[in-house]
Order: C-alpha cells, then sequence, then structure tokens
C-alpha cells in the first residue's frame, strides 16, 4: 500500500497529511470474482432507473449512499439534473411527511426537550465530533410548505446536507444533520403509532429559548469549527433565532437568507432582459410579493439591495416593493399586523383592503410577481395575463415548494404570457418548445447559494455570517452564467455546473468576510483571486471511485 503526503498549512507553519485514499476493496472471496467500478456505477443507476416510484427511488439512493457513499456522489454529480428533485425538492417533501413509516436506520441527531440541562452530553455522543464543519438544524415545525412535521423534518437536514457535499465539496462525514423535538402541533403524527417524536403538543416560547439558548452554547462548545445553517423553523422563530444568534456564532438562515439570495441573483438577470425588452431603467422595477411569511419578506429584504445597487437609497428601495398575505395587500392603515411584515407595510395607502390579487395587480402595476404562499394555482390564467398586459416580458416567479404548491406552472405562465415570460420557480418543471423555440424554466433553488456560501464561511473560519457574505453570494451567482446560458435567456446556470458554480461563490464570500473583518483564515488575505480559487478546489471533497 502506497500512502502519499501532501503539504498544506497552519497558522503560518508547513505540516503534512495523509491524501484521501479510496475505499478498501474487499478481501479476496468477499466479493464476486468481477466486479469493475465502472460496470458497478452502471448497475447501480440502473437500478434506480427501474424504479417507477419517487419515493422507492430516495429510499434506495438512501441505502445507497449509506453504504457506498462514494458511488452516491459519483452518481450525484454525474446526474445533477436527474437526482436532485429526488434527494432534496420535490420528493423530500413526501419523505419527510412519511419518514418515520420509511425509517431504516439511525442518522443524525435528535435532542428533545427531555435533554434540557445535559445537551452537551448527548452532542458529544456524536462520533465525529473533530471533523464535524456544517449542521442544518431544524425543529420539523415548518417544512417546506407542509407545515409542522415534528422529528419528520430531518429529511430536510439530510438532504440539504447531500447537497452540501455534491455541490460543494463538503467532506460526507464533516455533516451533521441535527431535529430538535419540541413536540408537534400536528394530531395525526400524534396519533400515529410509528411516529417518533415525542407526543406532546409543542413547548412555549420561554422554554424554548431557555433549550435554545442553551442549546447553542453547547453546540459551540463541542463542535468549534462548526458552522449552523438554520432550516424550516416557523415564521416567527427563524426571524427570532437569527437575530438571537447571528452576531455571537457563525450561522444563517437558509429560508431568509438563502432563498433572498437565489432570487435576488434570478432577478438581477430577469430585470435586465425586462428592461432591455421595456426601455425602462432598471430602477423603475416594482415587485410584488405574494406571501408575507418568512420566506416572503426575508427575499424581499435581499431583493432591497438589487435597488440600492442602482444608487437609490434605503426608503427608495423599500418603496419598490408590496406584500400580500392572507388579508390582501399589507398597509398600515390595515391594523395590527405580525412584527416582520411592518417594515414593508405601505404608508402611502390608507383606503378599504384590496384582498383580491387582480384588483392589487392593477394598483401596484408590478413588473414581477413573486409567490411564496404555498398556494397552488394562485396565479391563475387572469393573473397571468394581467401580468403580460402590463409588461412586455413580465417577471413571474412562483417560489413554493413542493411543486404541487407551485402557485402556477411553466407551462401556463408561458401560454398566458405567449412566451414573453421571465420564469422562475422554486421546483423544477420541464421544459417545454413555443412556437419552435425551446423554452427553459429558472429554477431558484436554495442549492445554488448554500453550499458555496457554506463552504466560503467554513474556508474563512468565519465568526459570523455577514449579510455582506450572503450578498456576495447572489452576486457571485448571477455573474457565473456563461455565454451561452445568457444566448437563451437563463436566469440560472446550468445545475451540471453546481461544483464550479459552488467553487467561485465560495471564492466570493471569503473576500467579503476578509472586508468584514469577520474571517480567521488571515493567511488567506494575500492570496490572488486565481490562488484562492485553486485553493477553494483544493478543499472540495470528491468521490474516490
Amino acid at each position: 500500500m502506497t500512502i502519499i503526503l501532501t503539504p498544506y498549512w497552519s497558522n503560518g507553519v508547513q505540516k503534512l497529511k495523509m491524501a484521501p485514499q479510496p475505499p478498501p476493496k474487499p478481501k479476496q472471496g468477499l466479493a464476486p470474482p468481477v466486479l469493475n467500478d465502472d460496470i458497478h456505477t452502471v448497475r447501480c443507476l440502473a437500478q434506480l432507473r427501474s424504479k417507477e416510484i419517487p419515493l422507492e427511488k430516495y429510499i434506495y439512493l438512501s441505502a445507497l449512499k449509506h453504504e457506498n457513499p462514494d458511488m452516491f456522489y459519483k452518481l450525484c454529480l454525474n446526474n445533477m439534473a436527474e437526482f436532485t428533485p429526488i434527494i432534496y425538492t420535490p420528493v423530500v417533501g413526501e419523505a419527510c411527511q412519511k419518514w418515520s413509516a420509511i425509517y431504516r436506520r439511525p442518522e443524525g441527531m435528535y435532542i428533545s426537550i427531555k435533554d434540557k440541562g445535559k445537551i452537551g452530553s448527548v452532542l458529544k455522543n456524536w462520533p465525529k465530533l473533530d471533523e464535524a464543519r456544517i449542521a442544518v438544524v431544524t425543529d420539523g415545525s415548518r417544512i417546506l410548505g407542509l407545515g409542522d412535521l415534528g422529528v419528520n423534518g430531518m429529511g430536510i437536514s439530510v438532504g440539504k446536507l447531500s447537497l452540501y457535499v455534491a455541490g460543494a465539496g463538503i467532506r460526507p462525514h464533516s455533516t451533521v444533520p441535527i431535529c430538535l423535538d419540541f413536540g408537534t402541533n400536528t394530531q395525526k403524527y400524534l396519533d400515529d403509532p410509528f411516529y417518533m417524536g415525542l407526543r406532546q403538543r409543542r413547548i412555549g416560547d420561554e422554554e424554548m429559548i431557555e433549550f435554545m439558548d442553551e442549546f447553542m452554547h453547547e453546540i459551540s462548545a463541542a463542535f468549534p469549527k462548526l458552522l449552523i445553517q438554520f432550516e424550516d423553523f416557523s415564521t416567527d422563530h427563524a426571524f427570532m433565532w437569527l437575530e438571537r444568534f447571528r452576531s455571537k456564532y457563525p450561522l444563517f438562515n437558509d429560508d431568509i437568507q438563502g432563498t433572498g439570495a437565489v432570487v435576488l441573483s434570478g432577478f438581477i438577470n430577469a430585470a435586465k432582459l425586462s428592461s432591455a425588452a421595456s426601455g425602462k431603467p432598471l430602477t423603475s422595477h416594482r415587485i410584488l410579493f405574494f406571501g408575507a411569511g418568512s420566506a416572503g419578506v426575508g427575499v424581499a429584504m435581499q431583493l432591497m439591495s438589487f435597488f440600492t445597487m442602482q444608487g437609490l437609497s434605503e426608503k427608495e428601495a423599500r418603496e419598490r416593493i408590496w406584500l400580500v398575505d392572507s388579508q390582501g395587500l399589507v398597509f398600515d392603515a390595515r391594523g395590527p399586523m405580525a412584527e416582520h411584515k411592518k417594515y414593508f407595510s405601505r404608508r402611502d395607502y390608507a383606503g378599504p383592503p384590496i384582498k383580491d390579487l387582480l384588483d392589487i395587480l392593477e394598483y401596484v402595476k408590478p413588473t414581477a410577481l413573486l409567490g411564496l404562499s404555498t398556494i397552488s394555482n394562485a396565479f391563475h390564467a387572469g393573473v397571468i395575463e394581467a401580468m403580460a398586459a402590463l409588461n412586455p416580458r413580465p417577471i413571474i416567479f412562483p417560489l413554493s415548494n413542493p411543486v404541487n404548491l407551485s402557485e402556477c406552472s411553466f407551462q401556463d405562465a408561458v401560454q398566458h404570457t405567449d412566451g414573453q415570460v421571465l420564469f422562475a420557480s422554486g421546483s423544477p418543471f420541464p421544459e417545454m418548445e413555443w412556437k419552435g423555440k425551446m423554452l427553459y424554466p429558472g429554477q431558484g433553488n436554495n442549492m445554488y447559494i448554500f453550499p458555496g456560501l457554506g463552504l466560503g464561511a467554513i474556508l474563512a473560519r468565519a465568526t459570523s455570517v455577514t449579510d455582506t457574505m450572503v450578498e456576495a453570494s447572489s452576486l457571485g451567482l448571477a455573474e457565473s452564467l456563461t455565454p451561452d446560458e445568457r444566448s437563451v435567456d437563463l436566469l440560472y446556470p446550468r445545475i451540471e455546473r453546481i461544483r464550479e458554480i459552488g467553487a467561485f461563490i465560495a471564492k466570493e464570500v471569503i473576500r467579503a468576510s476578509q472586508k468584514a473583518g469577520v474571517d480567521r483564515s488571515t493567511d488567506l488575505r494575500s492570496m490572488s483571486d486565481e490562488e484562492l480559487l485553486a485553493f477553494v478546489y483544493s478543499k472540495m471533497w470528491s468521490p474516490m471511485i
């Protein structure tokens, strides 16, 4: 056996470490006489494709990842467009709903309210404490658009971390999926004999705050090099935990910040195409959000950057954004509202409530309509046609997940705008031909953002994830389109280039962390951009098969 040592720098001192080794071959007699890796790769892919039910594909890939992670990630990287909808949205939604029914083996960490006072000792049971670099933490209270799934939400933490490995080359054994069990308010799970969580209603805020303070303190002590991504907390708690902890620990909330970053990136490219068609300046865009939860408001906050980058003030940027919730247009004179909606609540309207979306479109006259409502078909033919009447190239982003909760389909958007729509969705839709031309739907999938953002923060050893780092990830994505991709009006790069995109975003995030002064890997500051990008690539894990 040949052992290869590679040099690396640590705190200005050059050291040696053993290079990654391929997984050992089975000893003679423990495998068939002719087991060829290339043929086995084809075999595994054929096994996957032989399954017709999406959930069965998910179960198969979960088993393959457990038994042979190198094979799983090799297939994933070579077939990103095929694998992503299975290991992430939309199929992961069904997998979460049925998590307790399809459970096979332990995966990740479950920490319940019963562990309060001893969370540190529970965390230390993780088998690879020293290697942990990224954790995705959820409490299952708002999984995708599916509601309170309790500990069944573990599937979203597992799925996201698979994409960190595939998209950014985070080592598989450096990932930590975590689900916090505060109970569930979904009665069918409390009545389900297979349900694996606590059989109690969710705890109140006072007890939850005490738990979260202890959890964050203990996880930072147990995993000192860990970056934390909060995922699918209920709207009020998503904002609460981000505000409470972001200045103390390296963390971000993907629903609020990641969604905002990926939408900003697609919107930048869409706005340029829309303005080119209308002849109006980029500053003239008017954005209407249908849905005012944590994701909706998080995206709205991020899209303010689009206007400030054009030279507008914060006040002017805010005035170009409107929110719609379950009661209609959000405006001050309407009465009391949730705290997170107040920033964008309109001060320039004091008339009667406007509840019908068509009436709101007539009043606002938006150039862009973004959906984060989880209301299927909310953008019906009349809504889409109204947007087309207002704009030569309307921007319509139905961003709700999974696909059955999307506000409209790509086909409907194309048909009712005569192919002129600038479209991005949260879940995948197939391309389609329209009047002899192939049209490609954009997918504003967070997986474009969070792998590179996470990798950059980890390599920079950032003490916190700043707004400028999130914005850098968004701008990096927007700039990553190739000339070929721009020639067919793509808003996002092809998913097959996810590693290339992740590396570029990580480089931009590291630079942003340096400018913000939150980087601890100060030796990276002296590198040129080319050297830094090469450094990022050198740190990306690849399957050894």
